[in-house]
């Protein structure tokens, strides 16, 4: 018998040959990844940027509809039109003026909006602007709505500058939809980009 150099006699070791059932198992999880690896190539052609534009109806302060396209400005979240705030010790309309903001911001004017991902809702998250204005961050930089997975450095700047909400006290909409019995969404940043990817390829299976 061979010994190391330790002296100690070296043990020899052989792999145990596989079962049957457990190639059996190792062959059809790898069939299970080739399948899933097909399917979402072949759906990837769903996977593309949209493109929207029109008068627009201004849901509340982070939504909008494009003709039959219903639309959340993605990277923001805006308190629902029902929500109040409170400023000065007094409770105010929040979610109104939130709406009101974003009426004022599109005044009318020709709204364009592109983006990919839809929520769970099935409005296409985007990015909307009307001229060289960008509604999603124009709305947090005035502090009608708070950073929703974007535009954190424009929070913090309305912030800083105690304006819209930040001039007085709130819920965040997602909080203040969670005790209101209201169903909420995941925020707009990496993980949630994740999720509504797969959620559009999977979208008609």
């Amino acid at each position: 018998m061979s010994r190391s150099w330790s002296g100690r006699p070296r043990q020899r070791y052989f792999r145990r040959p596989r079962s049957r059932w457990r190639k059996i198992l190792d062959y059809a999880v790898t069939a299970a990844i080739l399948g899933l690896l097909i399917l979402v190539s072949a759906r990837l052609d769903r996977v593309e940027t949209r493109k929207a534009e029109g008068t627009a109806v201004v849901n509340d302060g982070d939504s909008i509809t494009l003709g039959t396209e219903r639309i959340r400005l993605r990277g923001i979240d805006a308190p629902e039109y029902s929500q109040v705030c409170v400023k000065d010790g007094a409770q105010y309309p929040c979610g109104r003026r939130s709406r009101e903001a974003l009426s004022h911001l599109v005044a009318g004017r020709q709204v364009v909006c592109t983006g990919w991902e839809r929520d769970k809702y099935g409005r296409l998250l985007g990015e909307c602007s009307v001229g060289n204005t960008d509604l999603n961050r124009a709305q947090v930089e005035a502090g009608w709505a708070i950073a929703y997975g974007g535009y954190e450095a424009a929070e913090s700047a309305a912030r800083r500058d105690h304006r819209g909400m930040w001039a007085g006290d709130f819920d965040r909409p997602r909080d203040w939809r969670k005790m209101h019995g209201d169903m909420t969404d995941i925020e707009h940043g990496s993980y949630g980009r994740i999720l509504n990817w797969l959620r559009e390829i999977f979208r008609f299976w």
